[in-house]
């Protein structure tokens, strides 16, 4: 790493990883790609080539990021994410490193470059210690339009998703009805907070069939609440399911309420989990 004063351009090397973790259990290998922004502005993101079936990849790709003023310098940080590539399904986080340019002396040309190295952290040892955060749902079941109405108010006490210590939540709905999604909706995006107001209205149109039971026993409502990002694929931040499949005392709770009380808004705290 150095810096070029006269193109004001930070270059980075990615030169390589080490030991990383088996994520594709039937070679017992992985594929592993690096991404680097600089924070806190998030604005400047790249990512190397995918190393194939390898656990101790060699990139040595170059990065230069333009418009980085020597004032600017220490109040950046670096921050890498390593990915394993899954060809089916969303790839997998192996874990990333933050650095703070104001820790180090960054020479001001090639001839001098900075290498530094350091262990990859889990990013799910945020999860563990944070926990998940909650979210405030009102629902409300229309059994003559055969309806129900989802209200997002807001969520709460979110974990840190980045090295500035905050998160762009968004929440994400589902209609499922005998275990098949059938419709989807999601909020907007809500920059740089770990404590999100979305006060945002959706309505679902049931299933003719769902209407037949008054206990609407095949439907059900999963709630994802994600952290937008750029470059990487958006990561889950928690979930819960409301209705058939309930996956806490309060979830269940709230569905009975909804049910007993057509045409009524009723709201409620709930807990994200995994």
């Amino acid at each position: 790493m150095f810096y070029k004063e006269d193109q004001s351009a930070l270059v980075i090397t990615v030169m390589k990883c080490e030991n990383l973790p088996v994520k594709d259990t039937s070679l017992m290998t992985c594929d592993p790609y690096v991404k680097l922004q600089l924070l806190p502005e998030k604005q400047q993101r790249v990512k190397t080539r995918v190393l194939r079936h390898t656990r101790q990849p060699i990139y040595e790709e170059e990065f230069t990021f333009y418009g980085l003023q020597p004032n600017q310098i220490h109040e950046t940080t670096l921050h890498f994410v390593v990915l394993s590539f899954d060809r089916f399904s969303r790839d997998d986080v192996i874990g990333e490193v933050s650095f703070q340019l104001a820790s180090v002396d960054i020479p001001k040309n090639d001839n001098q470059q900075l290498e530094i190295s350091m262990d990859i952290q889990p990013r799910n040892m945020k999860m563990r210690t944070q926990g998940r955060g909650e979210v405030l749902l009102s629902l409300c079941w229309q059994p003559t339009a055969n309806r129900l109405s989802v209200v997002v108010l807001k969520a709460r006490n979110l974990p840190q998703m980045d090295v500035t210590g905050l998160a762009d939540p968004y929440v994400k709905l589902y209609l499922l009805y005998d275990g098949q999604r059938i419709a989807k909706k999601k909020t907007h995006i809500k920059k740089r907070t770990l404590n999100p107001v979305f006060n945002e209205s959706f309505v679902f149109d049931l299933p003719p069939a769902a209407s037949q039971s008054s206990t609407l026993d095949k439907v059900a409502l999963q709630v994802l609440v994600l952290d937008w990002d750029r470059v990487t694929k958006n990561e889950v931040i928690g979930r819960l399911e409301l209705g058939n499949g309930a996956n806490t005392p309060t979830a269940a709770h709230h569905w009975t309420e909804v049910l007993n009380c057509p045409r009524r808004q009723i709201a409620e705290w709930h807990k994200l989990r995994d």
